[in-house]
């Protein structure tokens, strides 16, 4: 289990906005250092702290976006099923159905871990850049291909990211078929700056920052230099859209009272 760094709140009440807005006259050597935000009191995260959530992803980028909302205790369990979906199918069908077969195989896995016990939640992504022509780029295979890929996201400035998350969840009721499941596709449009030099380009790749990143490049890093704007989200295209993914989580524990509302109204029918 991997754990990302990320400090306690602190135990005292948090500053008023009064006292947070007066300037201080504290030295430089002297400032303190900076707060860590409260949790986010939500119905949905106060549910499944304590409990096992599993994140069917290695990506660093995933765990940090999913720390700032306060899940900082996850089990890094990656799928180990190839990703062997047609690049035929459509960007957004493409994310979707690699997404969901990351979340239902580690969770399939995990449903019967006698040791931990069934996991409160599973959360998986998949994300992909996808060309002006509509090719899916894989990670770079070699620097000159690294080169390439970045040189034709400059010739044609727009490209997508797209995201697919699943998030998973066992329900208490017996209804089939055991859990509840919730899937989104999040787009992002991204511009590169038409008028970044070859230098620019291979200084980049040099630093080796995009070799193991869909598309050749990292918007929350050095790669931030390449970009001119981006439409939509900008978590999408680091990984995991936030706003979405909350939101599904939202949804798939909430199956449960859903379901009981069901019963109640057909028995009220009868």
């Amino acid at each position: 289990m991997t754990d990302v760094k990320y400090s306690p709140a602190p135990a005292e009440p948090p500053p008023s906005y009064e006292t947070a807005s007066r300037p201080t006259n504290a030295t430089p050597s002297k400032l303190l250092p900076l707060r860590v935000p409260l949790p986010l009191d939500l119905p949905a995260l106060n549910a499944i702290r304590g409990k096992r959530v599993i994140l069917a992803s290695a990506s660093p980028q995933r765990r940090q976006l999913l720390a700032q909302v306060g899940l900082t205790k996850l089990e890094i369990i990656p799928s180990t099923v190839p990703e062997a979906f047609s690049k035929s199918l459509s960007p957004f069908e493409y994310v979707l159905q690699t997404a969901t077969q990351k979340a239902t195989t580690v969770y399939g896995a995990e449903v019967n871990n006698e040791a931990l016990g069934e996991p409160a939640l599973v959360i998986a992504a998949d994300t992909v850049v996808v060309s002006s022509m509509g090719q899916i780029l894989e990670k770079p295979r070699s620097e000159a291909e690294h080169i390439t890929m970045l040189k034709n996201l400059r010739a044609s400035g727009l490209h997508k990211v797209f995201t697919g998350v699943a998030v998973m969840a066992p329900l208490e009721s017996a209804r089939d078929p055991g859990y509840a499941l919730e899937t989104i596709v999040e787009e992002t449009t991204v511009r590169f700056d038409k008028n970044i030099s070859d230098d620019l380009i291979l200084a980049y790749v040099k630093t080796r920052e995009g070799a193991d990143k869909a598309g050749g490049y990292g918007i929350q890093g050095i790669g931030a230099i390449l970009v001119e704007r981006i439409e939509g989200s900008y978590d999408n295209v680091v990984g995991l859209p936030l706003r979405a993914t909350l939101n599904l989580i939202e949804k798939v524990l909430d199956h449960d009272d859903e379901l009981e509302d069901e019963f109640s109204n057909a028995f009220d029918d009868q």
